[in-house]
């Protein structure tokens, strides 16, 4: 039998709660000049909080961000260990001084170029405090979505990676290295980096030791990450996986989720961190066809006979001029 953790070819998709709906739309499409792609629902709970999707042209897994809009519910968290600190998307190094002058042009703080693990990078948070990174990377052949602001060229291809802070290293090495099969690569300071297969854009994520950071808030909250997501190709595979990880011990892995556009399961990590394991096979485009993504606010078929309830508590948006048919 296969090792079931070689199942996970890469990421999926990365997943925070953020501010406001239209401060986020505003923001993900206009400064990171991603693609909007989805608007539906948060599957879990009583709340109608939107859920929103972005990434590359072509939508592919690996390019997905999504946000949950928290602001209008009140909710906000605690920033601290075992959440992601840092998403990181994927664009060629020579962009990288347009991006210093594009955050600039949006009042968005950064660090200018640092270099880590000899990527060159800009850190910078988005307006709700959501950690972010645009890094260099020259063998990421993805197509970027282009904006009136950001070409084609200087675009965001997809997800390059995640930091994660972790109180305690060693467990979560154990976690990474032998239950997930990721190759630890390197150290920098206090950041570990491992790879899913053989690394790169997609395929890299990093331990941010921080051993006297209080934990931080696991719920939907304001400014709080809330999973990583990785890539898998089936259910077959998600359930072969369960089984695996639920035998090193890990038994909080939830059953088979129908999320719509991909199909889940969860494990909360020894760090606090949430993965999540998402298969590759359904795709954004079951439900409308592919260059009509993202214009409308589309609900799971369970939920469709309470499209009204649903609706009204909905903060009013205004969508991306591309989205308004």
């Amino acid at each position: 039998m296969n090792n079931p953790a070689d199942y996970i070819t890469g990421l999926h998709h990365l997943t925070v709660s953020v501010g406001s709906a239209q401060e986020d739309i505003d923001f993900v499409t206009q400064v990171l000049g991603m693609r909007m792609i989805k608007q539906t629902v948060l599957f879990d709970g009583a709340a109608s909080i939107y859920h929103l999707y972005y990434a590359n042209a072509d939508a592919e897994v690996g390019s997905v961000w999504t946000t949950f809009p928290f602001k209008k519910a009140g909710v906000y968290g605690r920033k601290g260990s075992g959440q992601i600190e840092t998403s990181y998307f994927s664009v060629p190094t020579a962009s990288l001084e347009f991006w210093v002058k594009h955050l600039n042009k949006h009042n968005v703080p950064h660090s200018g170029i640092i270099e880590r693990f000899g990527d060159k990078m800009i850190t910078f948070e988005d307006r709700c405090g959501i950690g972010m990174a645009v890094v260099g990377c020259d063998n990421d052949n993805r197509n970027a979505w282009e904006t009136e602001e950001i070409s084609k060229e200087n675009g965001i291809r997809g997800l390059f990676g995640a930091t994660i802070r972790s109180r305690d290293i060693i467990e979560m090495d154990f976690y990474l290295t032998k239950v997930l099969n990721f190759n630890k690569v390197g150290q920098d300071g206090d950041f570990h980096r491992y790879h899913i297969k053989d690394g790169g854009a997609q395929k890299t994520i990093e331990l941010h030791h921080v051993p006297d950071m209080e934990q931080g808030s696991w719920t939907f909250a304001v400014g709080i990450p809330h999973h990583i997501a990785f890539a898998t190709a089936k259910d077959e595979h998600n359930l072969e996986l369960k089984a695996y990880i639920e035998g090193f011990g890990y038994t909080d892995v939830t059953e088979l989720k129908d999320r719509n556009y991909f199909h889940s399961i969860y494990n909360r990590t020894p760090s606090g961190a949430l993965f999540e394991f998402a298969t590759s096979d359904i795709g954004f485009a079951i439900d409308e066809e592919e260059n009509l993504l993202g214009h409308q606010l589309l609900l799971p078929p369970v939920f469709e006979h309470r499209r009204e309830e649903i609706v009204k508590p909905l903060e009013e948006i205004v969508l991306p001029k591309y989205l308004q048919v």
